[in-house]
């Protein structure tokens, strides 16, 4: 396949990867605002840091260079 025609799928995993990094990073923010909220917030917490791990390793599959 011509570089030509991988140049827009390259484009578009890059910014999936960006547009995963900010998310997780924005819903990592909650779950430290939460923690430091205290009290019933550990639960939102512990739910958002679970997803903003998520979020993050998808980000960082997307951003891998593949051969």
């Amino acid at each position: 396949m011509s570089s030509f025609r991988r140049y827009p799928r390259r484009v578009q995993r890059n910014l999936l990867g960006l547009l995963f990094a900010m998310l997780a990073l924005s819903i990592g923010l909650v779950a430290v605002y939460s923690a430091l909220e205290g009290g019933g917030a550990w639960v939102i917490a512990l739910a958002a840091a679970a997803l903003a791990l998520w979020l993050g390793d998808l980000a960082r599959r997307a951003l891998i260079r593949r051969a």
